[in-house]
C-alpha cells in the first residue's frame, strides 16, 4: 500500500499555472507589458552605503540612475527575447517590461560622488555619505582632575 501525502501548496501552484495558461491562450496577452520589481540590497559600510540590485537580462544602456542627497531612483527595461519562426513559448516565469525603484536613504549622501558598476547582471552603487553623517571618533580629555578646568572634547573623523 502506497502512502501519498497531500501537498496543498504544490497543488495550488499547479492550479494557478493552469489558470494562467488558460487565460493567456484566451486573451493572447503579451508578457512584455508586465511590470516587475528587481531585488535590491542596501548596506551601511560606515562612510558610505553600498546598494546592489539584481538586473539579470537587462542591458546596461537601458538603466537610468538618478541620485539626489536623500534618495536614489533606478529605472530601466528588460526585453523579452524574440522567438524564432516556428517556435512556441510554453512556459516563462521571467518578468519583462519596465521597472522603476526609488530608494529613500537613511542619511544624506554626496550625490556628485556616486560610483556605479555593472557586472554579470548586478548593479553596484557606492553612495558616499556626507561628512556630517559619517562615523566619528570623539576623544575626550579630562584635563586636570583636581583643578577647575572643564574637560576638553576633540573630534576626529575615523577612517574605519
Amino acid at each position: 500500500m502506497a502512502i501519498r501525502y497531500w501537498q496543498p501548496f504544490q497543488e495550488m501552484d499547479y492550479l494557478r499555472r493552469q489558470i494562467d495558461d488558460l487565460f493567456s491562450d484566451v486573451t493572447n496577452t503579451n508578457p512584455v507589458d508586465t511590470a516587475w520589481t528587481p531585488a535590491l540590497r542596501l548596506v551601511d559600510s560606515g562612510n558610505d552605503y553600498v546598494l546592489t540590485m539584481q538586473l539579470a537580462g537587462v542591458d546596461a544602456d537601458s538603466v537610468d540612475i538618478q541620485a539626489t542627497r536623500e534618495q536614489i531612483a533606478i529605472a530601466g527595461e528588460r526585453k523579452a527575447p524574440e522567438l524564432a519562426e516556428g517556435q512556441r513559448l510554453l512556459h516563462d516565469d521571467v518578468r519583462y517590461g519596465r521597472f522603476r525603484r526609488v530608494i529613500n536613504l537613511p542619511d544624506p549622501i554626496q550625490n556628485e560622488l556616486v560610483q556605479a558598476s555593472f557586472d554579470r547582471g548586478i548593479l553596484t552603487l557606492t553612495l558616499p555619505k556626507i561628512v556630517e553623517a559619517q562615523n566619528k571618533v570623539v576623544k575626550i580629555n579630562l584635563g586636570q582632575l583636581n583643578g577647575s578646568e572643564a574637560p576638553a572634547i576633540e573630534a576626529e573623523s575615523s577612517e574605519s
